[in-house]
């Protein structure tokens, strides 16, 4: 026989995949970089401030998203847990005095060698990896024994990780982690009863916390009245609108690069990071944000149909994860932006500036080219 027979074939990657992960990466790198170089001069006396700091977090991540994408499979189920655990224990890290660091009233990022970190970012693609192995290993377990040994330790896991999220308070992110949680232990074939469970004990979770926390509470508050405190707690929602407002059909030209500048950028908080959408809405118009909204639409689109290929195991359920990730993600941050909900401050995908999200977004895109060649 030959021996050629024994050799894997290498398969490459999902080419209509890579595409729309390349052309979302290279659009969100464009219009942060036009959006930050007035901010930056102003603030920094350098146009290219940002701009830089972004392509080295770009570097960093395409770097370990190329090796995640080289791994075996089997590495990924084997380390899994201990990745989760180091990610969990970096996220308690926020609360340690000295390297934990409070900024706009939520304790989510730690300062190492002068660099911040968010491992709230890395903790939803080290979760999603590690419920993916555990519930792939628990699919032999009976019906009957499944409430003892898959619900509850699911529940207890959910729980420490949600428990973290609202005391920091980073809620947005718990929303996130919890629709993943709810979708991959729906999708690995669990009684349905337990995820009406785990929705209930979500739900409950999140308007408890959003009642103990002010700042969540107000975000509500804003949401239902956004006209009660408009040069206050509704200033962000009612300056969203009005540059997305003035955008129209295709734009407003005016200011530097191509629309996406102006006094709008000065008057709209965070305009390089949570509110980039709503600057695209003014420089590019509904064009702009429409053709956004279909690029994710085409990226959600092809990883589930990867995950449906996949089915019920390891890889599947990854793929799902990552998928309803960056989904919820940007639903969040667009709607937020659109007053469509309460504003959550998460960043949208690809896009907003900053380095730990990005950075987890280039290893998740990694994990989603390598899962995705087998089918």
């Amino acid at each position: 026989m030959p021996a050629k027979k024994y050799l894997k074939k290498k398969l490459p990657p999902d080419y209509f995949l890579l595409a729309i992960i390349a052309i979302l990466t290279l659009w969100g790198l464009f219009a942060m970089g036009l959006i930050s170089l007035p901010l930056s001069q102003h603030r920094f006396g350098d146009p290219w401030h940002y701009l830089q700091n972004q392509l080295i977090k770009l570097a960093i991540g395409i770097v370990a998203g190329v090796i995640l994408y080289k791994l075996p499979v089997k590495i990924f189920k084997k380390a899994a847990p201990w990745v989760f655990l180091a990610v969990l224990i970096l996220t308690l890290a926020v609360f340690v005095p000295g390297l934990g660091l409070e900024i706009g009233g939520g304790r989510r990022w730690i300062s190492l060698a002068g660099f911040l970190m968010q491992p709230s970012e890395f903790l939803k693609i080290a979760f999603i990896v590690y419920l993916a192995a555990w519930l792939d290993k628990s699919k032999g377990i009976a019906d009957k024994k499944k409430f003892k040994e898959i619900f509850l330790p699911f529940l207890a896991v959910a729980l420490v990780i949600f428990a973290i999220l609202a005391v920091q308070p980073d809620l947005s992110t718990l929303c996130i982690l919890l629709a993943v949680c709810l979708a991959m232990y729906f999708a690995a074939s669990t009684p349905l009863k337990h995820t009406l469970g785990l929705i209930g004990a979500g739900v409950t979770g999140l308007t408890a916390a959003a009642l103990l926390k002010p700042h969540a509470l107000d975000r509500w508050l804003v949401f239902l009245n956004p006209e009660a405190d408009p040069l206050g707690k509704g200033f962000q929602l009612r300056q969203s609108l009005l540059s997305i407002g003035s955008g129209k059909f295709f734009g407003v030209n005016e200011g530097f690069g191509f629309g996406l500048g102006g006094p709008q950028i000065e008057l709209l908080p965070t305009p390089i990071t949570d509110s980039i959408f709503a600057i695209i809405g003014k420089g590019w118009g509904f064009v702009g944000t429409a053709s956004v909204v279909i690029l994710f639409v085409l990226l959600l689109w092809r990883i589930l149909n990867k995950a449906k290929i996949q089915g019920h195991n390891f890889e599947g359920l990854t793929l799902l994860g990552i998928g309803v990730w960056i989904a919820f993600q940007t639903f969040f941050n667009i709607a937020g932006m659109l007053g469509m909900m309460p504003m959550g401050g998460v960043p949208l995908p690809f896009f907003s500036y900053g380095g730990s999200h990005l950075i987890a977004e280039m290893m998740a895109a990694g994990i989603l080219l390598n899962f995705s060649k087998k089918t």
